[in-house]
């Protein structure tokens, strides 16, 4: 009888567990989580000593789902970067220093880890579940928060859009590292750069332009530098950029994006295929080729047929939209260079820039938003402009070029951007010959008004119009000894960097000429 009841109160509390097991798998749901595996990798870390460097680049404190488990990781991670020998005895002392040993259980815990697992084989294996694990925790936590503010009235819809999406994107991206970075770390990084550009005989720490003057001065376009490119109609922007776009991709293979508000992506590729092929652009509008320059023509294109070359043609992107293609292309193709024709025709907010407030302030939001997107994507990011009607105002030859104040809605425009850069064609204003009597036909220049980090000057450049490209001038033009009539009294002189003479005139760094009541970037 005793025998039944006793059985009979074991069937009962099977019964209730069940019930109870039944009941929190319907009514909660527990994070994603293995602290099995948490508990055999900090294991096996303390059983041999090469175990840490296989896991270093996939665990971070953070990712264990336990917070006793998160200090005694912080703990070995300490020993390793001290050179310290990683065992029960230094991680023990460790985390007593720490004042965390009774937190995480004691001694005894920290030796029955090395009792959960033999070896360090599956470690790696092991390791990568508890990022996974970590992850799924990350995406709960983004969507939990995108559900929320969603439901929300004041919510701001495409502030909530971007929010998502750059949560999304960090994700993607592994984002385990760290809004601030200590001096060590940084210094570190910055000598491993130089110990890199020593290597290098060309100068160029960026992109390549393709044209030599300007890269002598830039060394190439920045990784986070905004370029603005600015110029009044007709002076060859569309043109100038996609001949740096044609160069960075076909000669070096540095995959870019060119955004394109104004023009089809069809007529920017018949522009490339007019420049490449060296065939008269009106000619490939109308399709009217003769047979040899047909197989010019295709013979021609093959290496722009590989370049690694993307082109967008969205009318009236919002910034929203751009940071979001920039963030899934730069995940999808790894994009070195970035291309905006042209800053006017985006909008700050929403479908047709209705985003309150006036259009100067609009601007504003437009050039924070392409530099932060530099910066946040490691890619330069060259903005071409419109300039004001002001230039044609001004008379004779010096006051045909442009200046900062020309930039419209200068205001941001001036203030984020790392470059400014004006094109200027003398020969579109019908001057035919400069102060020495020399010929301007098919002569640009390249003015480079600002530039954060380096020099200022002038970079002639050849414009041939029936190709719609520019190419580096010949070696025995010499470009004008003035600069902008903004700066008529500074002094300019011709480059000491290079052997060769150059055709290039350098101004020296304005970096500190702003007034000190301007906000720094």
């Amino acid at each position: 009888m005793s025998m039944d009841n006793e059985q009979g109160g074991k069937n009962s509390l099977t019964a209730r567990k069940a019930r109870l097991t039944n009941t929190v798998s319907t009514m909660g749901k527990l994070p994603p989580q293995a602290l099995d595996l948490e508990e055999a990798v900090l294991g096996a870390l303390m059983l041999e000593k090469d175990a840490l460097s296989a896991v270093i680049d996939i665990l971070k404190p953070e990712v264990f789902y336990q917070e006793a488990h998160q200090k005694i990781f912080e703990a070995i991670h300490m020993l390793f970067e001290k050179s310290k020998p990683v065992d029960i005895l230094t991680v023990t002392a460790e985390l007593r220093q720490m004042g965390a040993l009774e937190m995480v259980g004691g001694a005894y815990y920290i030796t029955n880890l090395t009792n959960r697992v033999a070896s360090a084989a599956n470690i790696e294996f092991h390791a990568r579940i508890i990022s996974q694990k970590y992850i799924q925790r990350e995406l709960i936590r983004i969507s939990t928060d995108i559900i929320t503010t969603a439901y929300e009235d004041t919510a701001d819809i495409f502030d909530l859009l971007d929010h998502a999406e750059k949560g999304l994107f960090d994700i993607a991206q592994n984002n385990l590292r760290r809004d601030t970075q200590k001096m060590d770390d940084i210094i570190k990084q910055s000598l491993a750069t130089l110990e890199e550009l020593r290597t290098k005989t060309d100068g160029l720490t960026g992109v390549p332009t393709g044209f030599t003057g300007l890269d002598r001065i830039t060394g190439g376009w920045q990784k986070q530098d905004l370029v603005i490119i600015a110029a009044r109609p007709a002076m060859g922007k569309t043109a100038f950029v996609l001949t740096c776009a044609r160069n960075a991709t076909v000669d070096f293979q540095k995959p870019t994006v060119v955004f394109s508000l104004e023009m089809s992506s069809v007529q920017l590729v018949n522009r490339l295929i007019s420049g490449e092929a060296e065939i008269e652009q009106e000619k490939i509008r109308k399709g009217n080729l003769q047979e040899w320059e047909w197989q010019q023509l295709h013979s021609k294109i093959g290496r722009l047929t590989e370049a690694p070359l993307l082109i967008d043609d969205t009318p009236a992107l919002n910034i929203f939209e751009f940071r979001a293609k920039c963030r899934r292309l730069k995940s999808q193709y790894d994009i070195q260079l970035v291309i905006v024709d042209y800053l006017q025709l985006m909008h700050g907010k929403g479908e047709g820039g209705k985003g309150g407030g006036n259009r100067e302030q609009e601007i504003g939001s437009i050039s924070r938003a392409l530099k932060s997107v530099a910066k946040e994507l490691d890619v330069p990011v060259l903005a071409l402009s419109q300039l004001s009607r002001a230039v044609e105002s001004r008379p004779g030859l010096q006051g045909k070029r442009p200046m900062l104040s020309d930039l419209r809605e200068s205001g941001s425009i001036e203030q984020d951007a790392d470059m400014v850069l004006f094109l200027y064609r003398p020969e579109y204003y019908g001057i035919t010959e400069d102060e020495q009597g020399r010929s301007q036909a098919g002569i640009g220049e390249v003015i480079i008004a600002k530039h954060r980090n380096g020099e200022t000057g002038i970079v002639p450049l050849r414009f041939v119009g029936k190709f719609v490209k520019f190419t580096d001038l010949e070696d025995d033009f010499t470009a004008p000894t003035s600069f902008a009539a903004a700066d008529p009294s500074a002094g300019m002189y011709p480059s000491q960097d290079f052997e060769k003479q150059s055709n290039v005139i350098i101004r020296p760094s304005k970096m500190d000429d702003y007034n000190d009541d301007d906000p720094p970037f």
